[in-house]
């Protein structure tokens, strides 16, 4: 996807949280708590994923993205464990 802008959250063990922020704040502005957002290319999305990659464990965090395209057009890519739905992360 030819994105241009990004919401990144997390739900990440604590012992890694500094980590995940740290790579996070690289590529996109910190937001609120564990979100951060802002313009992005397609090949810095593709940077950050492989960054958190090595970080994450993907049994135990769960690292949402929302890529937007334009107004209408987003898609959604989650790196960890699926079985923490994203809205868990908001509640």
């Amino acid at each position: 996807m030819n994105c241009n802008y990004a919401f990144v959250f997390y739900d990440i063990e604590e012992k890694r949280v500094q980590k995940v922020f740290k790579v996070c704040k690289k590529y996109l502005t910190h937001y609120q708590y564990s979100v951060f957002r802002g313009e992005i290319s397609p090949s810095q999305v593709k940077r950050l994923e492989t960054e958190l990659k090595k970080i994450i464990n993907p049994k135990e965090d769960i690292v949402c993205f929302i890529l937007l395209q334009g107004q209408y057009v987003f898609e959604e890519r989650t790196l960890g464990n699926k079985n923490k739905s994203s809205e868990d992360i908001f509640l």
